[in-house]
């Protein structure tokens, strides 16, 4: 079943004649190639089926209601991205030459394309990683690494707010760290037992490399404030020793964080205040859910969409 009507072919009788001006435009005075023009060609054309009216006519809410229903179609986010910016285009052409009062599609956004993913460390895999070396297990580097994996795994922290800790950001007895998130928004994050013991055997040795002013809680041998690179090497080989099947690294620990968080809770709107992120979305990326689904749950339970859905079927 199709979804919708078929786009005529190039130069096919019956195409829109402010369509065909725009292309010829395209082709002819902006000197776009012949695949660029046929890519407007076939969404305007698009547009043209989803729109029967006056171009002149045409709202910003019909745009509105015209993406979602590519959305609800199927349509990759890119496609519709694609689609927006065909109609920009020839909006702004017809405004140009008087044909239409306004661009409708001026500042509306397409669906976010969707993002790649680190692939998922299960709860063994962190487990693995998190052990410390067979052997010399007292070491201070040892120690220091031990107590750095265990806080972006424990807390969900970003390698910055790693690097970038005080030893007065932590609260060992009340189990918290203050961390400076995105934005120099500050958030107190749970720290976890394992991890609070992890760090408290790092102080115990962080005077041998640290000088008595320095501030930072994790240091290097020079006592100074640890890098991010330096985390990123430490991490990453915690990870070979650990076998893994995958690179590790801290952004990886802190997305297991969320996703096991969330397996156990199902509590989205605390994953993301502790994720220190600014708006659901973020978090939705982080831990695998989609709006897609999110509107298959309203429409399954909520009592306005389920009369609406009784009404559209009478």
């Amino acid at each position: 079943m199709s979804s919708g009507p078929t786009p005529p072919p190039e130069g096919a009788e019956g195409e829109d004649p402010e369509i065909a001006a725009f292309l010829a435009h395209l082709r002819d005075i902006r000197g776009h190639s012949p695949h660029t023009v046929q890519a407007y060609r076939r969404d305007l054309n698009r547009l043209r089926g989803l729109h029967a009216g006056p171009w002149a006519g045409l709202k910003a809410a019909d745009m509105r209601r015209i993406t979602g229903q590519l959305a609800r179609q199927g349509r990759h986010a890119r496609s519709i991205q694609r689609f927006l910016s065909a109609a920009r285009g020839f909006f702004a052409h017809q405004v140009e030459h008087g044909r239409m009062p306004h661009n409708p599609a001026t500042g509306l956004r397409g669906p976010r394309a969707g993002r790649a993913l680190p692939r998922d460390l299960d709860v063994d895999q962190a487990q693995q990683a998190l052990e410390p070396p067979a052997g010399d297990n007292d070491s201070t580097t040892v120690r220091r690494d031990r107590a750095m994996l265990e806080l972006l795994y424990s807390s969900g922290l970003r390698l910055s707010e790693l690097t970038g800790l005080d030893c007065g950001d932590l609260d060992l007895e009340a189990g918290l760290v203050r961390v400076l998130g995105k934005g120099r928004r500050e958030r107190s994050v749970p720290v976890g037992r394992m991890a609070r013991e992890a760090v408290r055997e790092w102080l115990a040795l962080r005077g041998d490399w640290a000088a008595p002013d320095e501030p930072a809680l994790f240091v290097t041998r020079r006592g100074t404030r640890i890098g991010n690179r330096t985390v990123q090497r430490q991490v990453a080989a915690a990870g070979r020793r650990a076998g893994l099947d995958v690179r590790l690294h801290p952004h990886r620990l802190r997305h297991a964080f969320a996703s096991h968080l969330l397996e156990s809770s199902g509590d989205l709107r605390a994953i993301q205040e502790l994720l220190g992120h600014a708006n659901l979305e973020t978090t939705q990326i982080y831990t695998h859910l989609d709006y897609q689904h999110l509107a298959q749950v309203y429409d399954a339970a909520h009592p306005r969409a389920r009369r609406r859905r009784q009404q559209s079927s009478e």
